[in-house]
């Protein structure tokens, strides 16, 4: 495989590669395949710490038919995943092609065995069901989950690069979670089954401590162990470098302008650059410019780089984007410290609600996230949705844990951040509800929820839905009537985790411009991205997911191109 072009005059660069990566989650995963398929790569992060939002996610990956699920013998197949695509996504152009579909599919299949084969763990999350499993009208669904985890990782393995990783949920926390744990802890206070969850928490955290390790779970582990199987492939990695822009020569992407700790580098890429960054959660004026309104990006927890200098950058090459008005929504409060916290399993678990202004249920409230997102912002046509108020009883607030607290901080009480009454005449008062209109939709809504029904929206009939309630409730483990005083809400708009619309791509990770054609030289995957999901979320890491699989399908073809194979196109 040559090192040189003679087309280009690599003496006009401060640094010669054959592939840069920008970004340093699902882009760990590009550049530990380049790396391994023989060529010199570099992976650049702006930021002075490792692995951005992925780091500091659950570190998840959706993955239909992977291979722990073909050695447990769960069954799945590619025309079941396929299906499920159709039924939910649907067509939504080429961002999420049927050859991108098959590709995902496929390769993530094939990902995850390469990646096992450098040394890399990963467990099942065993009943972390797809979103939409046993939804009326959807198929190829599967209520087990076809979601992994990485193993529980020992970070002090990293040796110095320890150090340059991103705080994640273990170090945020203080215990060694597992993310497919977290929604069975939330009923640590009611029933014994999390409570054995909890204890075996307790006892791996602590053994990792006796044994002087730095044990972690979720994105944090997902990290480390992409970055040590990426170095040691060959790999390097620059911190504290972002992208400026891309240079172009004679229509191809040749390198890229970085800014390193302070001072312009012309970095060439012989083979392929690889934006695997994030999106621009954290640029104002962007999301003014595409996103959903009302956001300004005050509600959001993506990471300080998610800023969109990829998409950017790409976009004055000549790229084509698409989706760029979608996020990876989730329901969020903002606490008195001004900082969103995202609500998940508090709104799917029994003897809670979300109303509008005027007291009215708009929605499923345990549907994902991202789908409870959405459903606030087309609610919000009269402004009326956004932001909707969570309200609970008493025995919710006593049972379940709200904000990952087991208890009511009285904090959240004297700043008006959780309200509190003993009528729900009074809660709407407090909220600036509709009282007239909250009593009437609570009374509709306990009548049903005494016999476990919900015929205006189904609430606990999809599988994830029973798999966010609790277990224990019956007949429905996400429903139960509000009606135990005193009750308390919260207000909630549809925060997000980062934005998921960018750079339109196809099976291959090939950036597209306007007329379709793939960018020579270019490649991309991960939030920066159109996603293959669509305006969709598919099931528990799907963000990551497109993320890891496409930053590896990309690096393949660059390698396979790099070879002079010919049957690549």
């Amino acid at each position: 495989m040559s090192n040189s072009d003679a087309s280009y005059d690599d003496a006009s660069y401060d640094h010669v590669t054959d592939v840069v990566v920008v970004g340093s989650g699902g882009g760990l995963c590009g550049a530990a395949t380049a790396a391994a398929s023989g060529l010199e790569t570099l992976l650049i992060e702006k930021q002075p710490m490792l692995g951005g939002s992925t780091a500091m996610s659950g570190g998840v990956l959706w993955l239909p038919n992977n291979p722990l699920m073909q050695a447990e013998g769960v069954p799945d197949s590619l025309e079941d995943a396929l299906a499920y695509f159709d039924s939910v996504v649907g067509d939504v152009g080429p961002a999420s092609s049927k050859e991108r579909r098959v590709a995902y599919v496929t390769e993530g299949d094939t990902m995850v065995r390469f990646l096992q084969d450098l040394g890399m763990r990963f467990e099942r999350c065993e009943g972390y069901s797809d979103y939409y499993a046993d939804v009326a009208d959807v198929h190829g669904g599967k209520a087990r989950g076809r979601s992994i985890e990485p193993a529980v990782t020992d970070g002090k393995q990293l040796g110095p690069w320890f150090d340059k990783l991103m705080p994640g949920m273990t170090i945020a926390l203080g215990i060694v979670v597992m993310t497919r744990e977290a929604s069975g802890l939330q009923m640590v206070k009611r029933r014994p089954k999390a409570m054995r969850t909890a204890v075996r928490v307790g006892v791996r955290t602590a053994v990792g401590r006796l044994r002087r390790q730095t044990r972690l779970a979720n994105g944090g582990a997902l990290v480390a162990q992409t970055l040590k199987v990426a170095l040691a492939a060959g790999a390097s990695v620059w911190t504290n470098t972002g992208l400026v822009d891309l240079i172009v020569e004679d229509g191809r992407v040749a390198g890229v302008v970085a800014d390193r700790d302070g001072q312009s580098v012309r970095i060439r890429a012989r083979r392929a650059v690889l934006l695997s960054s994030g999106g621009f959660g954290r640029n104002a004026e962007m999301r003014k410019r595409y996103s959903k309104q009302p956001n300004d990006g005050a509600w959001t927890i993506a990471n300080p780089g998610d800023t969109g200098e990829a998409i950017e950058a790409a976009m004055g090459a000549g790229a084509a984007v698409d989706f760029m008005d979608e996020a990876l929504w989730i329901p969020a409060s903002v606490q008195p410290n001004g900082r969103p916290s995202m609500h998940n399993g508090e709104r799917c678990k029994p003897g809670s609600i979300i109303v509008d202004r005027a007291g009215r249920r708009y929605f499923n409230e345990a549907v994902s996230y991202m789908e409870a997102g959405r459903q606030m912002y087309a609610h919000n046509v009269d402004g009326d949705a956004i932001p909707s108020w969570l309200i609970m009883d008493s025995r919710h607030r006593s049972r379940y844990l709200f904000a990952f607290r087991p208890d009511t901080p009285e904090e959240w009480l004297t700043s008006g951040y959780m309200k509190k009454a003993d009528t729900l005449e009074e809660i709407a008062q407090l909220c600036g509800i509709d009282p007239t209109g909250l009593v009437a939709t609570i009374a509709r809504f306990n009548t049903f929820a005494k016999q476990g029904t919900d015929p205006d929206f189904h609430r606990g009939e999809g599988a994830h839905e029973r798999y966010q309630g609790d277990y224990a409730n019956k007949p429905n483990a996400s429903l139960g009537p509000v009606e135990k005083p005193p009750f308390y809400a919260v207000e909630l708009y549809p925060g997000d985790v980062g934005t998921s619309g960018g750079l339109l791509c196809d099976e291959h990770a090939r950036v597209l411009d306007t007329n379709h054609d793939p960018i020579p030289g270019l490649y991309a995957a991960g939030n920066c991205t159109a996603s293959v999901m669509g305006r969709t979320y598919l099931g528990a890491g799907a963000s990551i997911g497109n993320s890891f699989v496409f930053s590896y399908i990309g690096m393949k073809h660059a390698a396979l191109v790099a070879s002079g194979d010919r049957a690549v196109t």
